[in-house]
């Protein structure tokens, strides 16, 4: 299967949109040599945004990240998350009550955001269970996953309530050949067992994108969706969602998707991708 530097597939676009774990970052930090493509794309115009179904923390935790690792770039105007979207249901859904979620307290920034109080699942009693108005999957960790995921299940089955996933992702890599349930996974088990709908946001649903694109054009009004590249690591969110919105998609192999799947996971899923990747960094020199 060959691959494209992506330093000759970027140039082509007015606008990029990265995934981040699997593309800038990985289980031991930052992409080496990620420094190289922000600076050539800063010196060629291109605008860029960071679009992540991270609902762990907010954006500006999110981007310290990256200042942390001397990529002073990515700014929380540049990150755009799935607890983002999930906030804005939030405020304009639920007026008032208690929000249960699953995370962590940084994670609940996002319902608190929305003007709402919260309850963490673990702090939850069977006593207060009529008083939620809404629970949220926010975060896999937090919680003690015997206890509060059957805590989850059994509030869901006395109340009926707004549930809300504000991370679709199943699972996230932990190193090179291993990946770990990620809080979308616990959602859709959550969801089997219980025999009840829930609300998502996050790629690849076509929200996050509209959103990404709005955001977008207001640096460039007349932007198309096909002037924009969407980058990622993963063909069932990034590269669908990007395809099904229009935009052109590159798949990295840096991260979900292993550079020996790769031609057969593509081939048994029916999604192409543009154009196929080692990383984001290939092409550039240090």
């Amino acid at each position: 299967m060959r691959t494209k530097d992506f330093k000759t597939v970027v140039k082509k676009y007015k606008a990029v949109f990265f995934d981040a774990f699997g593309v800038l970052k990985n289980h031991k930090g930052i992409i080496p040599g990620i420094d190289n493509t922000f600076k050539y794309l800063d010196g060629k115009g291109i605008d860029y945004y960071v679009l992540t179904n991270d609902a762990s923390r907010n954006p500006e935790a999110l981007a310290g990240f990256y200042q942390r690792n001397s990529i002073d770039c990515i700014t929380p105007e540049k990150i755009i998350s799935s607890g983002m979207l999930a906030m804005e249901f939030l405020k304009s859904k639920i007026k008032t009550g208690t929000v249960a979620y699953l995370g962590t307290k940084a994670s609940a920034h996002y319902v608190e955001s929305a003007g709402l109080e919260t309850i963490s699942i673990k702090d939850l009693t069977p006593e207060q269970f009529e008083e939620i108005k809404c629970l949220v999957f926010l975060d896999d960790e937090g919680f003690d996953w015997n206890h509060d995921i059957n805590k989850v299940i059994n509030l869901i089955r006395r109340k009926n309530m707004t549930i809300v996933v504000a991370n679709t992702d199943i699972n996230y890599p932990v190193n090179r050949v291993d990946i770990a349930v990620a809080i979308g996974g616990i959602a859709d088990m959550v969801e089997e067992i219980v025999h009840k709908h829930f609300i998502r946001f996050g790629k690849p649903d076509a929200q996050m994108f509209m959103f990404a694109y709005e955001q977008a054009k207001k640096k460039q009004p007349f932007l198309q969706r096909n002037e924009i590249l969407m980058v990622g690591d993963t063909l069932f969110t990034d590269i669908i969602g990007g395809n099904k919105f229009g935009m052109d998609t590159a798949l990295v192999l840096s991260g979900n998707t292993l550079p020996e799947m790769a031609e057969i996971r593509i081939k048994s899923s029916g999604i192409i991708p543009d154009h196929i990747c080692e990383s984001v960094v290939s092409g550039f020199s240090d």
